[in-house]
């Protein structure tokens, strides 16, 4: 018996607390999560995995998804107006008629990301990776599009009137009805 109390003051004591899953207005902010039409408006989501997880129609104006997983997440007509993704990983991410005006994607990685007739009107693409992206229709007026990467992206019909493309590599991109876009003898 006292080898066992012995041998008990020599075991390190462990304590792991399980953090509960976060909710938030009726959201579960997990993978694959269903939050269609969700208010998150200043929600706190950064670095959370919120992988194919459904916001289509959310208000997630000025939220902060710094650093999150956002792979296969469905942002269709959402308000992202003034929202930090900076560093996020969004590939396969679809953000088709969603509003971005002023949001920072910085260093984003938005390979394959569908952004067809979304607003990003003053958006900060600034070093973003978004090959293969798509941005048919799309609204980049006044966008920080400074070292991005947009090898092969669609930017057929899209509007690029005043961005900032100092170092921008459009390598395979396809202008055709793009205003303010390079010319593409220039590539």
């Amino acid at each position: 018996m006292r080898r066992l109390a012995l041998f008990a003051l020599f075991l390190p004591l462990t304590v792991v607390a399980a953090e509960a899953p976060q909710v938030i207005n009726g959201c579960g902010l997990w993978p694959h999560a269903q939050c269609r039409g969700a208010d998150l408006r200043h929600a706190n989501l950064a670095g959370k995995n919120l992988a194919g997880a459904d916001f289509s129609g959310a208000q997630l104006a000025r939220a902060n998804l710094t650093g999150a997983n956002l792979a296969g997440a469905n942002f269709d007509g959402a308000d992202l107006t003034a929202a930090r993704l900076n560093k996020a990983s969004a590939p396969t991410a679809t953000f088709r008629g969603a509003r971005l005006v002023g949001a920072d994607l910085e260093f984003a990685r938005l390979f394959r990301a569908d952004f067809s007739d979304a607003d990003l009107t003053g958006a900060n693409l600034e070093a973003a990776k978004a090959n293969f992206a798509w941005f048919k229709g799309a609204r980049l007026r006044n966008s920080n599009l400074q070292e991005a990467k947009l090898f092969t992206v669609n930017l057929r019909g899209a509007d690029l009137s005043g961005s900032y493309r100092r170092f921008t590599v459009f390598q395979d991109a396809d202008f055709a009805g793009c205003s303010g876009c390079p010319d593409p003898q220039d590539w």
